[in-house]
């Protein structure tokens, strides 16, 4: 299995140190705005920036032990502990969307006045504008290296921003109309919002866990690699595919010629294995060689069963 190339450790530190420092500072600036319009929504706003600040936490923590290399008690590596945090942060957008519902209805049951503070609005698009460039470019850099973690911090982070343009036109609208309860009920839609993101969040954790297969482009790619070998070997079958944070596995069985010389048959192994690197770099093969005897024999085998 190949490592993570330093630079590559370096640059995810870095982006995990972006999320924290623009966490904080994304969470004081909403709740300033909040003090000065006393807006239930900016509240529930700024609320669903501290599960960002735990969230850049986890990550930090994460891609330190994620970065590890294989040892005997961790044959494969430590990249799935990503999948974990991906978990973790689905559940804390989770709470933070029951802890938004919780602070609507409560303002539902009794309403309170939104101040039209042109500050205190201002300061939830100065936060928005912060966290739309974060979190394009944690996203980005996640899909680059292949972090699930990475990808699910910078899709939270996105979530923010639509989320937060929803409660600027709540807070716009109560203002102008005078109805309070239109603030609160703007709060509401925001926590569906939320737990809609964290359950994307979860889903995708849980499909890493279970080693989901790769996407079908890839999985193309794969066969398409093996394939253009097609003239040295017999068949292929039983391909499976997976991924485990930045770390891609694929194996499948080779039919070879009976008589095939082993020399050869290594050859033709690492020939298909290099293609494949080609195709997907960092990737890692496991090729299990058959006789065309064997194979034409446990087939026979299973269609009997």
């Amino acid at each position: 299995m190949t490592s993570v190339p330093a630079n590559t450790d370096q640059t995810l530190r870095q982006a995990a140190r972006l999320s924290l420092v623009s966490g904080l500072l994304v969470f004081a600036v909403k709740l300033g705005g909040y003090a000065l319009t006393l807006s239930v929504g900016l509240l529930s706003d700024a609320l669903e920036s501290t599960v960002n600040v735990a969230a850049a936490l986890l990550l930090t923590l994460t891609l330190r032990f994620s970065n590890r290399p294989a040892d005997a008690d961790h044959p494969y590596g430590h990249a799935k502990a990503e999948y974990l945090s991906s978990f973790l942060e689905g559940l804390l957008i989770g709470v933070a969307g029951v802890l938004i519902i919780q602070t609507s209805v409560m303002r539902l049951l009794h309403p309170h006045p939104v101040e039209a503070n042109a500050i205190g609005l201002g300061l939830t698009v100065f936060a928005s504008v912060i966290n739309l460039v974060v979190g394009l470019r944690l996203r980005a850099q996640g899909l680059r290296l292949h972090s699930p973690a990475l990808v699910a911090d910078g899709q939270h982070v996105l979530s923010d921003v639509w989320s937060s343009m929803l409660v600027l036109v709540g807070v716009v609208l109560a203002i102008i109309t005078g109805l309070n309860w239109i603030d609160p009920l703007i709060g509401l839609l925001v926590a569906l919002l939320v737990l809609r993101v964290g359950w994307g969040v979860v889903r995708g954790a849980v499909g890493g866990l279970l080693d989901e297969s790769l996407p079908e482009d890839d999985v193309r790619r794969v066969q398409a690699a093996i394939e253009s070998h097609r003239a040295q070997y017999l068949e292929f079958h039983d391909l499976r595919t997976r991924r485990a944070g930045r770390d891609t596995f694929v194996d499948f069985h080779l039919v070879l010629p009976s008589l095939l010389p082993l020399r050869e048959a290594h050859n033709i192994c690492d020939a298909v294995e290099d293609s494949l690197k080609s195709a997907l770099p960092g990737v890692s093969v496991t090729i299990h060689v058959e006789p065309e005897d064997l194979a034409h024999r446990e087939m026979a085998d299973l269609r009997l069963s």
